[in-house]
């Protein structure tokens, strides 16, 4: 079995890889909720959705987010009555944020979150990484922002100076996830190629998780977000550098502070240090379904010989 922890756009990819190579008894995917909001009187949780929708085959591919010919009238209406324009709700996608809210409270989110994904046609076992709200916080010299509106609508702008949690000191693990890391049959952990400050980050945060982890003993495996020291998306090259820490594979070692045991990197990185992180170099670039497999498929291999 494997436990692969995800968020965004490059985690959603990877673990769409993961769930064609692997039956859904083999695969778990632990999904940040950090990144989870209240907008408009909705509860929002992009991770999730992106990961649901990509495994699902009715993402967007080309933005990464959000749904395949989605349409804009609902965000178009909202902006000429000066309402918050600033975080698009395709006309479709707000269809998945009104279910959940109206059933949060009533079910849990991964109640919700293994309905929605059951109804999108998805097998393999998605759970949040926590039941329970939690909610990340950007310190910036710009003073401390909600993740969104750091993320969103500044488009991570201002420098980032350090990152907290809002509720990790009393959030649990979600059951789902605890199921997983204790699962006699874990093979491996794999860290998806998600930004790692905004998305594993919050995960491995929880309550007992890392050191859950890195007692189980099986390989611990992370899948770089770095090509020749840029990220693939978003900001995580200047988030890195902003803190200090080289977007390379020994910077990215030093960011986990000891617990990988390895490091899938792309051919661009070949050549690098990673301490005492083993290495598999590779083509990281996921543009197709094929990409993704045989990503995946490397990357399982790999942490099978580092066991």
């Amino acid at each position: 079995m494997i436990l692969a922890l995800a968020g965004g756009v490059g985690g959603a990819r990877l673990a769409r890889g993961l769930a064609a190579i692997l039956p859904p008894e083999k695969l778990t995917i632990a999904v940040n909720t950090g990144d989870d909001f209240e907008h408009l009187g909705l509860l929002v949780c992009p991770d999730i959705d992106t990961v649901c929708y990509t495994l699902a085959g009715i993402n967007n591919a080309a933005q990464g987010w959000g749904l395949e010919g989605e349409s804009w009238a609902f965000m178009d209406a909202l902006g000429k009555l000066g309402g918050e324009s600033w975080f698009n709700l395709g006309d479709r996608d707000l269809a998945t944020h009104v279910l959940r809210t109206g059933m949060i409270g009533r079910q849990s989110l991964s109640e919700i979150t293994a309905l929605l994904a059951g109804r999108m046609g998805i097998a393999h076992r998605i759970v949040p990484m926590s039941d329970d709200r939690v909610r990340t916080m950007v310190d910036t010299d710009e003073g401390e922002l909600p993740f969104q509106q750091y993320f969103v609508r500044r488009r991570a702008e201002p420098r980032f100076r350090a990152i907290r949690f809002d509720g990790i000191e009393t959030a649990r693990p979600s059951a789902g996830l605890l199921d997983a890391v204790a699962d006699p049959a874990l093979e491996a952990v794999i860290l998806c190629p998600s930004n790692p400050v905004l998305s594993i980050t919050p995960i491995l945060a929880l309550s007992g998780v890392r050191a859950a982890l890195a007692a189980r003993g099986v390989p611990i495996v992370a899948v770089s977000p770095f090509i020749g020291g840029q990220a693939v998306k978003g900001p995580a090259a200047k988030i890195m550098g902003e803190i200090g820490l080289a977007t390379t594979p020994a910077g990215l070692a030093a960011y986990y502070d000891g617990l990988l045991d390895g490091i899938v990197i792309d051919g661009a990185d070949a050549g690098a240090d990673a301490g005492n992180a083993a290495l598999h170099i590779t083509a990281t670039l996921m543009r197709d379904l094929d990409d993704q497999r045989r990503l995946a498929d490397e990357t399982i291999a790999f942490a099978r010989r580092l066991r």
